[in-house]
């Protein structure tokens, strides 16, 4: 049976619901291409699906949905609220064209104080909780959990150095010095009393914070009656560490301990998901989401969709504020609680703090959207500009611009950044380290034509014509590709696009500085045309010239980090063999790669782990040339 005559709508789903059971669980429905394209959650299977066998007096999207079903699968679960979580699991792995979808699903960072140490350490975490220990956050942004980590340093003097630093240290490092480390690792400080520094720093984090300034108070007080002025003023300078923390946060909150609240804004056909997060009294930060979904669906129901797959992989708070009444209130309060392990209550606040803290979310919704909206608006009228003043057929919809970066040929690195009518898509940024060992140092010709083969191939391997990303709506397919260069450049482009023979059309444009590098004289390449300008101070010049001041930017960005990263590699990292584990073992052993290297081989066979063969390895590593 052919695709075009494979049966879809209303009798295909009939088919099904004689055999369902009136008992929670999760439906997909799926094309005829066999994509799924709706994923639900019912109390019971039978009476959700039945409503799908009768389409008349049903919105428009949920009508297109069925007559789109050719085929449907369930799965069964225990409860409601089991089955809510699974829903948004699978909305997430399948991304349906018809569910609300949380797009720009970032990790947040934590404040992670790792308790599998004698002397736990104060770091920033982000990702899978796999290290033990205590965990505070989210926090909405890096800058935040860097600045606070710093003044819980400051505060508390917790190490912030890896356990193989720790325990190579004779004497106390540059922290200690100061006053930003207790210096466990060396015993200027006894584990006992660090651990009193840990509980107290873990008692601030956690919301009691008057506690502890109480006790750090009364401390200060008392070294001074005994005149002890040393002390009374290590003291003193931890008491301002703290109140610079709490001024930090950009609005307080008296009677909310922990909490996130959301909140959503409706207009211009999409919406603004804006969450603010509280803990221990203070704003942590906030983030705007845009979710993709119908403009035909309410703010409530686009609300309620974004919090369960907002909780899918994070540990939901104590309480959960919204702007919008869910539907399912104590559904989602039994799906959140069973995720967190603990009791969590989802409210609507209608007066006091709690509702000043939604409006407060909601205002800041309406502005982002604002703003997204009308640089949207902007960025389609640049877009409508490329297209006229280049003479291309469509607007484009994805511009690659492609850059390099080297010095004399050394850590060469090529930079793809990517723009749209939502302006720079970071999410779809690449860089390409240049492999390849035939090209010539400096060769920038050569660089650009490794580059594009590989971008093009994997283009051409992994995706068709047609493809895009269902998360921002992003083709995979680039429109316009504008190169950082003149003829040369081009020349190197039209070689490997006529080698590789491109399912779909792409449009090469070179752009060569102006005279003495002035921009606005800048010459466009394009096939077929003679060199050419544009005109001077058109918005469309200084669009593109944006286009090209980024591309260089990353480039570079990304050329500093990896030659930054090969001045600082250990020389145990050159040996082959030699994995994470075993270097650890070594640098306990040894202090240092430096004290590795003049060991004898006898020394390195009595590390931990390291054979007599490895032992015979590392050593004529390090003394091959003598």
């Amino acid at each position: 049976m052919t695709e075009s005559t494979i049966p879809t709508g209303p009798d295909v789903i009939k088919a099904f619901v004689r055999t369902l059971p009136a008992a929670p669980g999760v439906y997909r429905m799926i094309d005829a291409e066999g994509t799924v394209v709706y994923v639900g959650k019912a109390r019971s299977l039978k009476s959700r699906v039945t409503n799908y066998t009768r389409p008349e007096g049903l919105p428009t999207r949920i009508q297109r949905m069925i007559a789109a079903t050719a085929h449907m699968e369930f799965v069964r679960t225990e409860t409601e609220s089991e089955a809510l979580l699974l829903e948004a699991n699978l909305i997430k792995r399948l991304k349906p064209r018809y569910n609300v979808l949380l797009r720009d699903d970032k990790s947040f960072p934590y404040i992670l104080i790792a308790t599998d140490h004698e002397a736990p350490e104060l770091m920033k975490h982000r990702g899978t909780r796999r290290r033990k220990g205590h965990y505070f956050g989210p926090f909405a942004s890096v800058t935040a959990v860097n600045r606070t980590i710093a003044s819980l340093q400051r505060a508390f003097l917790l190490r912030n150095c890896s356990d193989s630093f720790y325990a190579a240290r004779t004497r106390p490092c540059l922290q200690h010095q100061i006053k930003r480390c207790a210096a466990p690792c060396t015993g200027e400080i006894s584990v006992e009393g660090y651990s009193e520094l840990v509980d107290e720093a873990c008692e601030f984090l956690s919301g009691r914070s008057q506690g502890v300034r109480d006790h750090m108070q009364s401390e200060m007080n008392a070294a001074a009656e005994h005149l002890d002025f040393e002390r009374a003023a290590l003291l003193r300078d931890r008491l301002g560490a703290l109140a610079l923390i709490q001024s930090q946060g950009d609005a307080t909150a008296k009677s909310v301990e922990e909490a996130d609240v959301f909140a959503i804004h409706h207009e211009g056909g999409q919406f603004c998901v804006q969450v603010f997060f509280f803990r221990a009294f203070q704003n942590w930060g906030n983030h705007a989401f845009r979710p993709r979904a119908d403009a035909a669906l309410s703010e409530t129901e686009v609300l309620e969709a974004f919090i369960s797959q907002f909780y899918e992989s994070r540990t939901p708070p104590k309480l959960v504020l919204l702007s919008h009444q869910p539907i399912e209130t104590e559904l989602l309060e039994e799906a959140l609680s069973s995720r967190a392990g603990s009791r969590v209550y989802v409210q609507t606040p209608r007066r006091g703090e709690k509702r000043d803290l939604v409006n407060h979310a909601l205002n800041n919704a309406r502005e982002a959207l604002g703003r997204q909206l009308a640089e949207g608006a902007t960025n389609r009228s640049l877009l409508e500009g490329v297209a006229e003043l280049f003479g291309l057929e469509e607007t484009p919809r994805r511009i690659e611009i492609y850059d390099n970066s080297h010095i004399s040929g050394t850590n060469a690195v090529g930079a793809m950044v990517v723009a749209g009518e939502e302006g720079f898509s970071k999410k779809h940024y690449r860089t390409f380290n240049i492999k390849s060992t035939d090209i010539t140092p400096g060769d920038d010709f050569g660089m650009m034509r490794e580059v594009l083969t590989r971008r093009f191939a994997r283009l051409v391997n992994e995706s068709e014509a047609e493809d895009e990303d269902e998360s921002t709506g992003m083709p995979d397919w680039p429109d316009v590709v504008f190169i950082d260069g003149g003829a040369g450049q081009m020349s190197a482009v039209r070689g490997v696009i006529a080698e590789m023979n491109l399912p779909k059309e792409v449009t090469f444009i070179g752009i060569a500085k102006g005279e003495e590098r002035d921009a606005g004289r800048e010459k466009f390449f394009m096939e077929g045309r003679d060199a050419f300008m544009l005109p001077h101070r058109d918005a469309v010049l200084y669009y593109v010239q944006r286009l090209r001041d980024e591309a260089h930017r990353f480039a570079i960005g990304t050329h500093r980090a990896k030659r930054k990263k090969d001045q600082i590699k250990n020389p145990l990292d050159e040996i082959d063999g030699i994995g994470p584990t075993r270097k650890r073992a070594l640098l306990n052993h040894f202090g240092s790669a430096k004290a590795v290297a003049r060991a004898s081989l006898q020394d390195l066979a009595l590390v931990p782990g390291i054979s007599d063969q490895m032992a015979q390895l590392i050593y004529d590593h390090f003394n091959q040339k003598s």
